[in-house]
């Protein structure tokens, strides 16, 4: 008997563990709820809400083919036990989990278990990470190849093994507080296959153009990250599909062809992306603690400021455009990646705040929280990667160029409804005191200066440079060089990219 165990792959289709699974024989199809993974600090009732949608759907395909989702909750190794004497089971599948450290830990654990017990744990592989890379070179060569392999179809009928009935244990059970959730992005294969055509065929057109705003972001990504992150649809079959909807293109001769076929273009090297960032927590799973670059260790952790974080996460700093895009993000689960980038910033560099408690709030907060990639921009946000340019976000300039007219502003802070366009980025500047609204938490252009100067300091020394080349040759990507910070004056370097953001 084999079990398939299911855990961010939740589908059928392209599913390589379930398919090779199947064609070597009975299966039982299987789900564990871990109470102690749902009580880790970057675990939240949005993620909960998310996979209960996919499972649903998961079962629901399973049980079309004649065999219902097998539910447990538990430790993982109670549950193989059980399973293992009850079923004599031989052979467990899943795909290469690259993910949170409980995660790590629980993989090797239950590795020699399965060792001891002789039972046969096959990993595949379902993005394009790869286990025990030795170099960077040659790794875009080889995410192109796995995205270009066939897609695996499932088999048409399962032979009923087990009469569990299909329940998934209550939010309660695991320790998750209830709240209200938004249906803002819904869970299920199916929901997923619906996004992806209508990004690609109705909403895309204009990606290029209008990702960067959180008012036309909503309608013009694709918001497939969850789906993705949970695995209801694949990397490589999205990639598929957004391929031939290039050459669909290419092939007729409309005028709206060319921001076509670019908007879809830029979505697929973002899949590229996706892989890209989650390999570094493959090769360095420190980096979820740790500091990439050790210079920086020591560098916030004796001054966070609670006070400061508390008005972050709840979207009173205020900063108008800043707070609506937090209160957004509460409420959805979801905004676009620059929003992202300038919450992450401006926590890191105006508020000093350490980067790991900032991201772990924003990971309960993202429904399509995928810790390779989480991790990696927490970081590069707060400038600690040391081979990344330090980008800090002026979220007055941002709402300026993002909310001109302040619409999506007075829709997420609401104590500015009454507030004309020309005053909604910088109400402080008003005549009148504003009751319900509060005043900037620090003084933006002086906050970012200081932190610039912190920064640089440490970028300014002697060691940086050699122990940033050993990070890029560990995590850098191969398009692009690794710039040499002391050619750059700190006065220069510092104008230049305040200029820019």
């Amino acid at each position: 008997m084999q079990i398939v165990w299911f855990k961010r792959d939740l589908r059928i289709f392209d599913n390589e563990a379930f398919t090779r699974a199947c064609d070597k024989g009975l299966i039982l199809p299987l789900y564990i709820f871990e109470e102690e993974l749902w009580q880790q600090t970057s675990m939240s009732i949005k993620h909960y809400r998310f996979l209960e949608e996919s499972l649903n759907d998961l079962n629901n395909n399973l049980e079309k083919l004649g065999q219902s989702l097998i539910i447990e909750k538990g430790n993982c190794i109670d549950i193989f036990k059980k399973y293992k004497d009850k079923f004599r089971v031989k052979t467990v599948w899943s795909h290469q989990e690259t993910w949170n450290n409980f995660a790590r830990i629980r993989n090797a654990k239950l590795s020699n278990w399965f060792v001891s017990n002789n039972i046969i744990w096959l990993e595949v592989p379902q993005n394009g990470v790869i286990r025990n890379l030795k170099t960077r070179d040659g790794w875009a060569k080889k995410w192109n190849i796995r995205m270009n392999n066939s897609l695996f179809s499932p088999i048409k009928k399962l032979k009923k093994i087990s009469k569990k009935k299909y329940k998934i244990p209550s939010c309660k059970e695991l320790g998750l507080k209830e709240e209200r959730i938004n249906n803002f992005i819904i869970g299920g294969r199916e929901e997923g296959l619906k996004l992806l055509n209508t990004f690609l065929y109705y909403s895309g057109k204009n990606y290029c153009l209008e990702m960067s705003s959180p008012i036309s972001a909503i309608n013009s990504c694709s918001k497939l990250s969850s789906h993705i992150s949970f695995g209801n649809l694949s990397i490589k079959e999205i990639y598929q599909a957004a391929n031939k909807r290039i050459l669909e293109l290419k092939s007729n001769s409309f005028k709206d062809n060319k921001s076509w076929i670019r908007s879809i273009k830029s979505f697929t090297k973002r899949l590229h992306w996706h892989c890209h960032f989650i390999q570094k927590l493959e090769d360095d799973p420190k980096i979820e603690f740790n500091n990439m670059h050790k210079l920086f260790d020591g560098m916030r952790e004796e001054n966070f400021n609670e006070k400061y974080f508390i008005a972050w996460k709840n979207g009173l700093t205020g900063y108008p455009f800043l707070d609506a895009c937090m209160r957004a993000l509460r409420a959805n689960g979801w905004i676009n990646f620059r929003m992202r980038a300038m919450l992450m910033s401006f926590a890191s560099y105006h508020l000093w705040l350490h980067w790991k408690k900032c991201a772990e709030y924003l990971a309960t907060l993202f429904i399509d929280f995928e810790p390779g990639i989480h991790y990696s921009q927490s970081q590069m946000q707060s400038g600690t990667t040391g081979i990344n340019s330090i980008r800090i976000y002026n979220p007055i300039k941002q709402g300026k160029d993002h909310d001109p007219d302040g619409v999506f502003i007075r829709k997420w802070v609401p104590e500015l409804s009454g507030i004309e366009s020309d005053n909604i980025h910088t109400p402080w500047l008003l005549n009148f005191y504003l009751k319900n609204y509060p005043l900037p938490i620090v003084d933006e252009k002086k906050a970012r200066n200081d932190a610039a100067k912190k920064i640089f300091l440490v970028r300014n020394k002697k060691k940086f440079q050699d122990l940033s080349k050993n990070i890029y040759f560990k995590h850098g990507s191969r398009k692009s060089k690794l710039k040499n910070t002391n050619k750059n004056k700190n006065k220069t370097f510092n104008k230049q990219q305040l200029r820019l953001f």
